[in-house]
């Protein structure tokens, strides 16, 4: 019987180089301890240096440590502005919020949608010219609830906000971001691949996050009962991360219901792999965050 894939069977990624959002904790410090332990660079792209510089000190191996705070545009481009140029091996979009009270960013969108896509949104295409290898975007098994759909009339979700509605809408855009992504570096001639991933049932910190107490309490009994830990949880990410998969592919655990297990390629929703969904979504982004296509002018003939 053939043995699933763990950490272990990380390649050697010495020379690469890799940004992970919110990588002081959670999913993303256990995805930044695996990729610094096989010999990659990894910066921290955090909000609070302080933390992320504690967090980096206990990875050890090759680190960095950047401020970004995916909730203020501003501070988005301030970093894909002190970027130096370098190559950019593997770009992790794995910070989030989850199930908050309806909270606005910095720039008025509703928090979940604000943070989880619009910032990462940002983000990758000001980073997209530097990057060499590939985009992992983390997404979420509960893109399939709230209403299924992107909320075009109103994606800040006004007089109809719930926190279970935001954040399975962030995670649909999530996926719906990756595929239009693939479709342009495909269109583009980009070597670069598009990926998702998604972490099963894993415990971190953002349960206890949401903003009903009684939902909290129970989702921090699941966390102890029912879920696998956080660097079970980030191998889905490093899975898309360093395998041989083709563009736009979707990866999450491999076991009952995708909560738990080895990581394997996952199921998504339709309206997930809707295509003109994810055209009109990527347009509006554009639209919301005044950042364009980071590959326009490589893509021009």
């Amino acid at each position: 019987m053939a043995t699933k894939w763990n950490v272990t069977d990380l390649p050697d990624l010495s020379g690469r180089t890799a940004v992970i959002t919110g990588a002081n904790s959670g999913l993303g410090l256990a995805t930044a301890q695996a990729l610094a332990g096989a010999g990659a660079h990894v910066v921290f792209a955090v909000r609070d240096l302080a933390r992320g510089g504690a967090a980096a000190a206990r990875v050890g191996g090759s680190t960095e440590v950047r401020r970004l705070d995916l909730a203020d545009l501003a501070s988005v481009r301030e970093f894909a502005d002190a970027w130096d140029e370098r190559p950019l091996d593997l770009l992790i979009n794995n910070a989030g919020v989850m199930m908050l009270p309806e909270l606005c960013t910095k720039d008025g969108f509703e928090m979940q949608f604000g943070t989880n896509h619009l910032g990462h949104f940002a983000l990758t295409n000001l980073l997209l010219p530097y990057v060499t290898d590939r985009v992992v975007t983390v997404s979420s098994g509960l893109h399939r609830s709230g209403d299924g759909v992107i909320s075009f009339a109103d994606v800040n979700l006004r007089g109809r906000y719930s926190p279970t509605r935001a954040y399975a809408q962030s995670k649909l855009a999530n996926l719906l971001f990756t595929l239009e992504l693939q479709r342009r570096l495909t269109e583009a001639g980009s070597p670069v691949r598009s990926l998702a991933a998604h972490p099963g049932y894993a415990a971190t910190n953002l349960q206890s996050h949401h903003a009903n107490p009684v939902a909290r309490a129970f989702l921090g009994l699941g966390n102890r009962l029912l879920a696998q830990s956080d660097r079970a949880g980030a191998l889905p990410t490093l899975y898309a991360a360093t395998r041989d998969l083709p563009g736009a592919a979707y990866v999450g655990p491999d076991g009952l219901g995708e909560m738990r297990g080895a990581p394997a390629l996952a199921g998504r929703s339709a309206a997930a792999s809707d295509p003109e969904a994810a055209r009109r979504l990527w347009t509006l982004s554009e639209e919301l965050t005044g950042v364009d296509w980071g590959l326009a002018k490589v893509s021009r003939p």
